[in-house]
């Protein structure tokens, strides 16, 4: 089968009758407007085209071939008819070379990501890689050159460390697991990855599972990322829940508790939309592929299902494992509140042991008839209320407790006499003072 190429050409040279010459001495002597209006669109149209094939050919680094393509790029216009067939015929020849030219770069383009890939393997200087990088990519045949001369290169470098280049991919790919959120069933389905053999078919087999995995991760990275986001959203949710309920939350100070809640419900919201989201996203995406969306190895709605059901199980747990009878060990009772005017207030309990043993050894020595008996003990007028103090106002008040009304330091004076004259005396040292 002829090419499209040479098929145009042999189409061209059968209409190439009239030159622009003969056409323009045609339409002077018609005279039309028209027409002349006509040969300026179609002279504009082949200048386009003739510049646009110029510039593919040039990119390409080739020479005009056939009949077509040298008189396409020739400086004589009056040598190229001017015919609806021949406009036809350039445009035919502009896109066939735009064809050829995309192809190349395609082409290159494959060349540079190889040996980019066999730089970052064999870890290639960087000095090494200016040439290539800062080389034009015109013309595209030169370039390709020289490129497939660097691929050959890295080729003999790559036999004699084959090794270390297998592993380099085994982290990319195990990089790549995580992202997609392989179990471990669908990791070890590549048997390769296991293998001591490192060959070239091992290394090709690598490639292109590696290949396989990119291509997998970029047709649905937007929802992995969601899937992502509702994974560590939803540990973060445990988290809090778990303060929750921690029983010393309430020691917490600055506000804490009430923060840790708002964000608690903030992620319990986040993660009920991601669902609805996911839900709809992954049912779009399973129908166009045909195939499941599997997140570690399951369905991922019923492993969110899943979670949510063991989330519940485990606070239920909680509350079985609670036992209230550990408070009875220790009973929590409310204070009494003594009312106010309902007793009159005596000598407070220790003051009265050490009351009690004082007049317990003074009796020893002195019978009850000649003991002098204590000042009354007078009931305050008004009763305060429940006292809240500090020790010393206690210490203050109960002191006060066992002072009588005020008098004069002779009568104090007389009083103390009277005491140390009997045998009973408080305190030996009291006659020597006075």
């Amino acid at each position: 089968m002829a090419e499209p190429g040479a098929c145009m050409e042999a189409y061209y040279n059968q209409l190439k009758r009239n030159t622009l010459k003969d056409l323009l001495e045609v339409r002077r002597g018609s005279g039309s407007n028209k027409i002349k209006r006509c040969i300026k669109k179609r002279t504009l149209i082949f200048s386009t085209l003739r510049a646009d094939i110029r510039i593919c050919l040039s990119e390409m680094g080739r020479q005009p071939l056939s009949g077509l393509e040298q008189d396409a790029v020739s400086v004589d216009e009056e040598n190229l008819s001017l015919t609806s067939e021949n406009m036809k015929a350039l445009q035919f020849l502009k896109d066939h070379l735009k064809q050829k030219k995309d192809s190349l770069l395609s082409t290159l383009n494959i060349l540079k990501e190889k040996v980019q890939v066999l730089w970052s393997r064999l870890q290639v200087p960087q000095e090494d890689l200016e040439a290539y990088l800062n080389m034009p990519p015109y013309p595209l045949s030169a370039s390709i050159k020289k490129w497939e001369t660097e691929l050959a290169r890295l080729d003999e470098l790559k036999k004699a460390s084959i090794k270390d280049i297998i592993l380099k991919i085994r982290e990319e790919l195990a990089m790549y697991w995580d992202k997609c959120f392989y179990s471990a069933e669908q990791r070890n389905a590549f048997s390769p990855y296991f293998s001591d053999d490192f060959t070239e078919e091992l290394l090709s087999e690598h490639d292109e599972e590696l290949v396989r995995l990119k291509h997998q991760y970029e047709k649905c990275k937007d929802m992995l990322d969601a899937v992502n986001k509702w994974e560590s959203s939803w540990e973060q949710f445990l988290v809090l829940e778990k303060k929750a309920t921690d029983p010393n939350r309430f020691s917490n100070r600055g506000g804490s508790l009430l923060k840790e809640e708002k964000e608690r419900m903030k992620l319990q919201k986040l993660l009920s939309k991601l669902e609805e989201e996911l839900k709809s996203w992954i049912g779009s995406w399973e129908a166009e592929q045909g195939c499941p969306f599997l997140f570690k190895g399951r369905k991922f709605m019923d492993y969110v299902a899943d979670q949510w059901e063991n989330h519940k199980l485990q606070k239920d747990r909680e509350k079985q494992d609670y036992n209230p009878k550990k408070e009875d060990n220790m009973p929590f009772k409310t204070p009494v509140k003594r009312p106010a005017l309902s007793c009159s207030q005596g000598t407070p309990l220790n003051k009265t042991r050490k009351l009690t043993g004082t007049s317990t050894l003074a009796s020893t020595k002195t019978t009850a008839s000649t003991k002098t008996p204590l000042p009354t003990i007078k009931t305050p007028s008004k009763a305060r209320e429940t006292p809240v103090g500090t020790p010393l106002q206690d210490s203050n008040k109960q002191t006060s407790m066992f002072s009588t009304h005020p008098g004069t330091y002779s009568e104090f004076k007389e009083a103390i006499t009277k005491k140390s004259s009997k045998d009973s005396v408080f305190n030996s040292t009291v006659n020597e003072n006075l």
